[in-house]
């Protein structure tokens, strides 16, 4: 006796083409990656730009696993280390991922020598995500206007300037110091715990000169409270029309933060392919690029495993000698 076709053996069989709406849920739902709620393990507290880009995210995973969950972890400290040593202990199947970033997923171990971890060798690289640019900001006191002017009076005033950071080893502070480096001029740091900090010092004169991401720091320079000086990428950005690149005048000078996905060491080559084809997908989405850009002024890279894990040996041979030039430390 014939045994009535179920609903799954129905869809087995149909061609993808005539079904494209079921494509998300045929090739990640149920006997595959994910079958069940994954937990993303973010390094920073909430409400900073890596927990708004990791909830953007999250709120479209459900779109292309056919109804799974992506859960936002929170667990900061020690510049994202914390977060990052939990990561590699779990196991690689594909249950627990991580937004990377370059502190915790790249640099870690030169910011803090004693890091349990070495972080190019302990992940497995699923995606680059984003880039957000960053902007050259001075305090409105400060009559250079470019950055031949900035350098200028910086020589004429050697540990003359101030600039904050939104802590040791952020960003922030590692694009600063390469610009000092690049322009062969001095500065006195003067480190904070975040980036709104950072540029609240600014506005109020207690630094002169910080380099956060142009989302952190265009509603003051819109308002007028500070004042834009060249962006860290070659391309601008057309939220600051006009606002030239660093790299005008020191060439090849090219800064952002980026962020992007990663998994415990180990995992096997086909699972971290089907997870990056997933936030492949989800970054591909016009609302999402969108979204990233109107707030956090960013660009999706997206690409293949191996394209993420060169850009972070690249990241970590280019910040490298930055770092110990700059006997710059975490403790």
């Amino acid at each position: 006796m014939r045994q009535p076709l179920s609903r799954r053996s129905i869809l087995a069989g149909l061609p993808l083409l005539a079904a494209p709406a079921l494509m998300p849920r045929m090739a990640f739902g149920q006997g595959g990656w994910p079958d069940r709620p994954i937990r993303l393990i973010v390094p920073f507290g909430a409400g900073g730009a890596i927990d708004t880009l990791s909830r953007t995210v999250a709120a479209k995973f459900p779109e292309v696993t056919g109804g799974q969950t992506l859960v936002v972890e929170n667990r900061p400290g020690a510049g994202g280390t914390i977060a990052g040593a939990a990561v590699t202990r779990e196991r690689p199947d594909g249950l627990t991922l991580m937004m990377a970033d370059i502190g915790a997923n790249a640099i870690g171990k030169e910011l803090i020598p004693t890091l349990s971890y070495d972080p190019p060798t302990a992940f497995t690289p699923i995606i680059h995500l984003v880039n957000l640019p960053a902007v050259l900001m001075a305090h409105t006191s400060v009559t250079a206007t470019t950055v031949q002017q900035v350098i200028d009076q910086a020589r004429a005033r050697p540990d003359g300037f101030t600039y904050s950071s939104a802590g040791n080893g952020n960003g922030s502070h590692l694009f600063m110091a390469l610009f000092l480096k690049e322009a062969g001029i001095k500065m006195v740091h003067v480190p904070y715990r975040s980036g709104a900090e950072m540029v609240t010092a600014l506005i109020r004169g207690d630094a002169q000169f910080g380099f956060p991401t142009v989302s952190s720091g265009i509603g003051q320079i819109r308002q007028g409270n500070a004042k834009a000086i060249a962006v860290g990428n070659a391309s601008g950005t057309p939220l600051l029309p006009g606002i030239p690149a660093v790299s005008t005048v020191l060439p090849g000078f090219e800064v952002a933060v980026w962020h992007g996905i990663v998994a415990p060491p180990g995992m096997d080559p086909g699972l971290a392919q089907r997870i990056n084809e997933v936030f492949g997908r989800i970054a591909a989405m016009e609302d999402v690029k969108q979204r990233i850009f109107d707030g956090q002024a960013g660009s999706v890279v997206g690409g293949t495993p191996e394209d993420f894990a060169n850009h972070i040996r690249r990241e970590v041979a280019r910040w490298t000698p930055v770092i110990r030039e700059g006997g710059i430390r975490v403790e």
